[in-house]
């Protein structure tokens, strides 16, 4: 498919934290064709992943003071009118946005612009059960407007896809199911327990329980410390490790205190070495609210971790129930305690669990050369749709 000129695309992000979304999002653009794409990037300016990003060949980075987590109107309203001016001012002609509050001011910018071709991705919807109903129906209000004038918008699992159709509406083919990548020569042959322990000064005969999460409420760190409480008694010896940072980071702190966790709960912060610290663990625990499709259990099940995880967002369609892990319903530590303790207690079992986790990745799926396929696919077709509508 030839075109005259390359084609001008901008990627929208709130902040380049060390999470999911963004380094799904800094992978594509690294494998981007910059002889056929001009790829540019609109994000915060601040976050971990900002020198990352920097380094990627052929992306213009844009830096915006005014694009923040938090809702301020007047902040908004300023980056809104900054990604609309940039716009203008560069023949942008496709526009993809990420994260839900990028998602609006980017999407909004590019619909003033004039845009024809605006793409989201969906890393999970704005709107969930553990909201006010004031606030879904407000987010819910905001998907529907957005999705009215969006090209596609992709989705990361089945179920998102679905509660989109149901909630959001619109025609079903508008939603593009695109699976998570993730990078299998980082993982293969990296299963090396001492290599994840060392600085922490464990030893390759304890037992290691671990968590990878933004510290906020989405992802509930602290029924990880409650859970670690509850198996203390039981298991006096095991240690755990909770990887980030966030805004519940003195929360965190304050109950490790209360409930004498100091010398069980190691605190890492965040980190960029994730591989060798998932490949010192012998369990993986989630125990998120809400989800789209975490990837860090992607990357756990491709080390061969056991995973007890909550049932949310699309965990259920790569984690198999009693194959290669547990899944529990969220803010439910009894059952997070049953379920962990059965891997504790049984090596055997955990080896299993191990061998049968690698397994049920689809190297076909789940990989680089898949999303960027799928991902560039739709970029061409609509681009060429664009020029014959």
């Amino acid at each position: 498919m030839a075109f005259d000129r390359k084609i001008n695309i901008l990627y929208v992000i709130t902040k380049l934290e060390l999470g999911g979304a963004q380094k799904q999002l800094l992978s594509l653009i690294r494998q981007l064709d910059k002889e056929r794409f001009n790829p540019y990037l609109f994000t915060g300016y601040d976050g971990l992943l900002v020198d990352a990003a920097r380094d990627i060949f052929g992306l213009k980075l844009i830096l915006c003071r005014f694009l923040v987590w938090p809702i301020r109107p007047v902040k908004d309203i300023l980056a809104l009118f900054f990604i609309y001016r940039f716009i203008k001012n560069n023949r942008i002609d496709i526009v993809h946005t990420h994260s839900s509050k990028a998602g609006m001011l980017g999407r909004w910018a590019a619909k003033a612009a004039g845009v024809k071709i605006i793409i989201h991705t969906a890393h999970g919807w704005s709107f969930h059960s553990y909201q006010a109903k004031v606030t879904y129906y407000i987010y819910l209000f905001l998907e529907k407007l957005c999705a009215s004038f969006s090209s596609a918008i992709i989705v990361v699992s089945c179920r998102d896809k679905n509660l989109a159709i149901q909630k959001v509406g619109g025609r079903a083919d508008k939603y593009k199911l695109i699976r998570y990548a993730i990078d299998y020569e980082k993982f293969k042959n990296n299963r090396e327990i001492s290599q994840g322990r060392k600085e922490f000064g464990l030893s390759e005969a304890d037992l290691v329980v671990g968590m990878v999460a933004c510290f906020k409420r989405q992802k509930s760190p602290l029924d990880f410390i409650r859970l670690a409480s509850v198996i203390k008694k039981d298991f006096p010896a095991v240690k755990f490790i909770l990887v980030g940072d966030g805004v519940l980071r003195k929360q965190i702190s304050a109950l490790i205190k209360e409930l004498d966790l100091k010398e069980q709960i190691i605190l890492t912060g965040w980190r960029n070495d994730i591989v060798s610290i998932l490949s010192g663990l012998d369990v993986f625990v989630l125990t998120s609210l809400w989800e789209g499709l975490p990837i860090v259990v992607l990357e756990a099940m491709a080390l061969g971790l056991p995973v007890v995880a909550t049932d949310t967002g699309g965990i259920s369609e790569v984690l198999v129930e009693g194959k290669t892990g547990y899944l529990v319903r969220p803010q439910d530590i009894c059952a997070l305690t049953e379920k962990l303790s059965e891997l504790l207690k049984k090596p055997d079992l955990r080896k299993e669990f191990a061998k049968s986790a690698v397994l049920a990745l689809d190297p076909n799926v789940y990989s680089l050369a898949n999303m960027l396929k799928e991902t560039t696919g739709l970029y061409l077709d609509l681009f060429s749709r664009s020029k014959h509508a």
